[in-house]
């Protein structure tokens, strides 16, 4: 599924293609997308100029002249410009179209995506919003400002990081790279971790996603950003997906467990199980 860097990668690639373009008129294929009437959302999208793309977490915020439609692509959502409804497959759920006669569809072959609508300004008083962490790039994020989350509990720091509400940002794939780098196991416990144990985590949180962004994202199974593009970043993967082969750093077979019902990869050797 699309994590913080396939999210950027699509916000960074639409960007330049939707930046001024206005919506004519949209047509909904599949309307369970939608989560405000159906009819509201054509009417007050119909003539509204794209202003800006930005993103917070895993949410793509497509600005425009009096509204900002939020859009979060779950497992597979992507999306593409096609120049007619013939070139359209079953899975163009939600079309945009445009003023330049091309069409922004909206494909999803699972139908797990959500688009909402609000006005412009309003999109942090979302729920599905107010209720995220902060973001895991942030610049101004220190290792003080999420210690307290993750000390006070006895989950599994796997499951801490993939908790949206502690840090946003982080999917599987970064969570298990970065507790590769951080040399921590991803069973053991949050209470078990020292500050010095979280500052690592979040340092190396940060060098992934960093990483990530500037190689496109992660291609694995079938997602793919817009336009087909593959991201390159799982050229890079230490653990992820990687079991049976040898540790890059100590030559140790990569395993799989699973933690908190998620399938997770670790060096055994480098990432040592801590307790209480």
């Amino acid at each position: 599924m699309p994590e913080l860097p396939e999210v950027e990668t699509v916000r960074q690639q639409l960007k330049p293609l939707l930046i001024g373009k206005k919506i004519i008129s949209v047509s909904v294929r599949y309307n369970k997308i939608i989560k405000i009437p159906l009819n509201k959302f054509k009417e007050q999208l119909k003539n509204q100029t794209f202003r800006d793309i930005s993103r917070y977490g895993k949410y793509l915020f497509f600005e425009l002249d009096d509204f900002t439609l939020v859009s979060h692509l779950r497992m597979e959502g992507k999306y593409f410009l096609r120049k007619t409804m013939k070139d359209l497959t079953k899975h163009d759920h939600i079309v945009f179209h445009l003023d330049n006669d091309l069409l922004l569809t909206y494909h999803d072959v699972r139908k797990f995506g959500t688009m909402e609508l609000v006005k412009k300004g309003k999109e942090y008083l979302l729920d599905s919003i107010k209720k995220l962490g902060p973001e895991v790039n942030d610049e101004h994020l220190k290792a003080e400002d999420i210690y307290q989350k993750i000390k006070v509990s006895s989950r599994a720091i796997k499951s801490i990081l993939l908790d949206q509400t502690v840090m946003t940002g982080l999917g599987n794939i970064y969570v298990d790279e970065t507790l590769f780098l951080a040399k921590i196991h991803p069973e053991t416990k949050g209470n078990a971790l020292t500050f010095e144990d979280v500052e690592s985590i979040l340092f190396s949180a940060k060098k992934v996603i960093k990483k990530a962004i500037s190689l496109g994202g992660t291609t694995i199974r079938t997602y793919q950003s817009i336009l087909g593009v593959d991201g390159r970043f799982q050229n890079e993967l230490n653990v992820h997906t990687l079991v049976g082969k040898p540790c890059s750093v100590c030559q140790e077979k990569i395993i799989k467990i699973k933690v908190g019902g998620r399938g997770t990869y670790l060096c055994p050797n480098c990432q040592q199980k801590e307790s209480l």
